[in-house]
């Protein structure tokens, strides 16, 4: 296993943070489960962070993104055994119904073959601590500071030159 597999036996899940001017990030349902994630998961053997959440988004969400276009959030602890590593990126407030989960898990009991998020939608950064779990809410809301980001994110008028 690589080291960037694992680190001092901790995993690492990578994601990207997408947020829209209106200062709403979009969120994924977890199917099975009562709250709401960011598009990530596992780093692979030979992918950059940046790499590995550019396939996550797009496999949970439809979603692509340059990995050169995104802005590196940075890591952060997550779980006893997890590390995030968390991007950003602007995008248009796209219609939640146009996206689709390719990457699915079978379900334990019924080996069904269900998605792994089966629902998206576009949500306030306050409404982070109800709808995610503690964890991702506090990394969201305590680790960084999201209302900073979106500014970040804004396109700045050009400057006239005197």
């Amino acid at each position: 296993m690589s080291l960037k597999l694992f680190f001092g036996g901790r995993r690492l899940s990578c994601g990207i943070v997408v947020l829209a001017p209106t200062r709403e990030l979009l969120l994924c349902h977890v199917t099975g489960q009562r709250h709401w994630d960011l598009p990530k998961g596992g780093i692979h053997e030979g992918e950059t962070p940046a790499e590995a959440a550019v396939r996550e988004t797009m496999e949970e969400t439809g979603l692509v993104f340059a990995p050169e276009a995104l802005v590196d959030l940075g890591r952060f602890a997550y779980t006893g055994k997890k590390d995030l590593h968390l991007f950003a990126a602007p995008s248009e407030r796209v219609d939640p119904l146009a996206l689709c989960c390719e990457s699915t898990f079978v379900e334990r009991g019924s080996s069904r073959r269900l998605p792994e998020m089966d629902g998206f939608g576009w949500f306030a950064i306050d409404r982070l601590s109800e709808l995610c779990t503690s964890r991702m809410a506090a990394v969201l809301t305590q680790a960084l500071d999201l209302g900073r980001v979106v500014e970040a994110l804004q396109p700045r008028p050009a400057r006239l030159a005197a």
